[in-house]
C-alpha cells in the first residue's frame, strides 16, 4: 500500500466519523438513537440492511469459494436476493404494524419474559464473538498491507507491518465513535456512504480485470466452473439456502431493526424489496472479480484471490479504496449489531427492570454506555482470537448452529398464533443438539461415522447444514402448530399492539439524510479525479468512474431538491 492509497483511507474515515458528528446533531431521544425515531428514508433502511450483510468474508470467504468452484458461488448469493424478496411480502411490514421500539419489545410480547432473556443473551454473545471475528479478519487484512520502518511506532517486529493488534483497535475506535454518537442514525447515514465506496471499489476492478485477461494467456479452469450449480452445490442446496435466509433476513434482530426504523408498513416492505433486488444483481458484480482472477492465476491461495486481483490491477490510490471498501463492509455489519443490542439492553431490561420513569436524557446516557461495552467487549475478543488456537473456528461453528434455529421461531410468532415459549425452545435446542451430532458425534473418524446417517451427512455437509438449520426447526413447529388448541395469550396482546398502528408523521424540516447520497457520489468521483494527478495507470478509468460518479452526485441533488419544490405551496404574489 502506498502513502496515497493510505490517504484514501484517511479520507474515508474521516468522512465516516464526521457522519457520525452529523449524526449526533438530530439523536435527541432513544427513539432517535435505536430506531431513528421511525423517520428512516426506506431506501437508506434497505441499503444499510444490504450491508448488514456483508464482512471481510465478503471477500475473504465468498471471494474464496468463486475462486475454488465458479459461477455457483454467485448462485449461492442470488438466492438470498430471492429471500429478501418473500421477507419483503411476507414480513417485513408486520414488524413495522406492531410499533415496537426493539425486535426484542416484539419477542416479550409475544412469547414472554424467558424468551427474551434467552433470545438476548444467547444473541448477545453469539454476535460479540462473530463480529470479533469479522473485526480480526479485516484487521489481519489490512495490516499486511502496511509495512513500516523499524522503530516506528505501532509496528509489529515479528512482520515489518502494521501491528494487527493497534489495527483492531482504531478499528474499532472508529466504529464506536460514531455509534455511541449518533446511534441508528449513524449507522444507517455510514451504512449509505460504505455502500457507496463498497459498490465503487467492486465495479472498477471488473473492467480492469477484464482488459488484463485480454493480454495474457488463460489458466485452465476445473470442469463445471462456469456452471451455476454443482455436485457440492445443487439445486436442493440453493433453494435450503434461499429458505434459511428467508428467516435470517426476516427476524435477525439487526435486519428487524431496519424494518422498524421507517415511516410506515409499506416503507418497510420496500426497504425489504430494495435489499432483495439490490442481491439479485450484486453478487454477480462483486463475485466475478474472483472468478474472472482464477484464468489469470491457477495457484493463488483462494482467500486472497479478491485483494490479489485488486492489487494487479488497480492504479495508485484504488487499492487505498479497496481496503475501505473492506473495511466499510465490515463496520457496517459490526456497528448494526453494537446497536441493535444497546437499543435491548437499553430499552427491555435497564428501562424495564431497574428505571422505569427514567427521563429520556437519561435514557440516552445508558444506551450509550451500553454501547460502549458492548463494542468494547467486541474488541477485546477480537484482539484475543491470535490466541485461541484454533479453539476460535470451533466457537464459531457452534455459535453459527444456534442463530439459524433461533430465527424460525420468531417467524412463525408473526404469523401464527398457535406457536409459544415450549415449541420455540424445543425446536431452537433439538436443532441446536443436532447440529453438534452433525459436527462432532457423527464426523469422520469417530464412533457413530460408520452409521447410513452419518454416512450421507459427511458426504453432503452442506446439505445436511441447511437440513439442522432450517428444515428440521420449521418441522417442529409445525408439528407444535397443528396440535396446538386454542390461541397464545401473547398473540392477543401482539394483535392488540397491531391494532393501535399508525404511521409515524414527518419530521419537521425533514431529517436532512437525502444529502449523505449526493456528497458520497461527488466525494468518491473528486477523489478519483484527483487521483488522475498521481498516476499513469488506470487514468481512462479514472476519468470515466469520477465523472460519471460526479454526474450522479449532482442528479441525486438536483432531482429530490426539484420534487420539494414542486410540492412547495406556491407563494403569494404581492400585491
Amino acid at each position: 500500500m502506498t502513502a496515497i492509497d493510505a490517504l484514501v483511507v484517511a479520507l474515508y474515515i474521516l468522512g465516516t466519523l464526521a457522519i457520525g458528528v452529523m449524526a449526533g446533531r438530530r439523536t435527541r431521544t432513544p427513539s432517535d438513537m435505536f430506531a431513528a425515531g421511525g423517520q428512516s428514508p426506506w431506501w437508506m433502511a434497505g441499503m444499510s440492511g444490504f450491508m448488514t450483510l456483508k464482512s471481510a468474508g465478503t471477500f475473504v470467504v465468498w471471494g474464496g469459494l468463486a475462486y475454488r468452484e465458479g459461477v455457483v458461488a454467485i448462485s449461492i448469493n442470488t438466492m438470498i436476493g430471492f429471500s429478501g424478496l418473500a421477507v419483503g411480502w411476507l414480513v417485513a411490514g408486520r414488524w413495522r404494524r406492531l410499533g415496537v421500539a426493539t425486535p426484542a419489545e416484539f419477542v416479550q410480547l409475544r412469547f414472554g419474559d424467558g424468551a427474551v432473556q434467552f433470545y438476548t443473551w444467547s444473541m448477545l454473545l453469539i454476535r460479540v464473538f462473530s463480529t470479533g471475528v469479522a473485526l480480526y479478519a479485516v484487521s489481519v487484512m489490512f495490516a499486511a498491507l502496511v509495512p513500516l520502518d523499524p522503530g516506528t511506532p505501532l509496528r509489529d517486529d515479528a512482520t515489518g507491518n502494521l501491528s494487527v493488534s493497534a489495527t483492531i483497535v482504531i478499528f474499532g475506535a472508529i466504529i464506536l465513535f460514531y455509534t455511541v454518537v449518533g446511534g441508528l442514525w449513524a449507522v444507517l447515514m455510514t451504512d449509505v456512504l460504505q455502500f457507496v465506496v463498497l459498490q465503487l471499489a467492486v465495479l472498477f476492478v471488473v473492467p480492469l480485470l477484464l482488459l488484463h485477461l485480454g493480454q495474457v494467456p488463460h489458466a485452465p479452469v476445473p470442469d463445471g466452473f462456469f456452471e451455476p450449480t454443482s455436485e457440492r452445490y445443487g439445486l436442493l442446496f440453493l433453494a435450503g439456502w434461499a429458505a434459511v435466509h428467508f428467516f435470517f433476513i426476516g427476524a435477525e434482530w439487526a435486519f428487524a431493526q431496519r424494518y422498524i426504523c421507517v415511516p410506515t408498513d409499506r416503507d418497510a416492505k420496500k426497504a425489504a424489496y430494495l435489499f432483495g433486488g439490490l442481491y439479485l444483481v450484486s453478487p454477480t458484480v462483486w463475485l466475478i472479480t474472483p472468478v474472472l482472477y482464477r484464468l489469470v492465476d491457477a495457484n493463488a491461495n483462494p482467500e486472497q484471490a479478491y485483494i490479489l486481483a485488486s492489487r494487479l490491477v488497480l492504479p495508485v490510490g484504488m487499492l487505498g479504496l479497496m481496503m475501505a471498501a473492506m473495511f466499510s463492509a465490515t463496520a457496517s455489519a459490526v456497528s448494526a449489531q453494537i446497536n441493535v443490542f444497546a437499543g435491548v439492553l437499553s430499552e427491555q431490561f435497564y428501562r424495564r427492570l431497574v428505571a422505569p420513569q427514567a427521563s429520556d436524557r437519561h435514557m440516552m446516557g445508558v444506551g450509550r454506555l451500553f454501547t460502549f461495552l458492548i463494542g468494547a467487549a467486541l474488541v477485546g475478543v477480537a484482539l484475543l482470537i491470535p490466541y485461541a488456537g484454533g479453539a476460535e473456528k470451533i466457537v464459531l461453528t457452534i455459535t453459527a448452529m444456534l442463530l439459524g434455529p433461533l430465527m424460525a421461531p420468531t417467524i412463525w410468532g408473526l404469523l401464527t398464533s398457535r406457536i409459544g415459549l415450549p415449541a420455540l425452545l424445543t425446536a431452537a435446542l433439538t436443532s441446536f443438539a443436532a447440529g453438534l451430532a452433525i459436527k462432532f458425534a457423527l464426523a469422520p473418524g469417530t464412533a457413530l461415522a460408520g452409521l447410513w446417517l452419518a454416512q450421507w451427512m459427511n458426504a453432503n455437509p452442506r446439505l445436511a447444514e441447511v437440513v439442522v438449520g432450517a428444515v428440521l426447526p420449521n418441522l417442529i413447529l409445525a408439528a407444535a402448530h397443528f396440535s396446538a388448541r386454542g390461541v397464545r395469550p401473547g398473540w392477543i396482546e401482539v394483535q392488540r399492539r397491531a391494532a393501535l398502528y399508525r404511521p409515524s408523521p414527518p419530521a419537521e424540516g425533514g431529517h436532512g439524510s437525502a444529502g449523505v447520497v449526493p456528497l458520497s457520489l461527488g466525494g468518491s468521483g473528486l477523489l478519483m479525479l484527483l487521483l488522475l494527478l498521481v498516476g499513469d495507470e488506470g487514468r481512462i478509468a479514472l476519468a470515466l468512474f469520477g465523472t460519471a460518479m460526479l454526474a450522479l452526485g449532482a442528479a441525486s441533488w438536483w432531482l429530490p431538491d426539484r420534487r420539494r419544490r414542486r410540492a412547495a405551496p406556491p407563494r403569494p404574489r404581492p400585491a
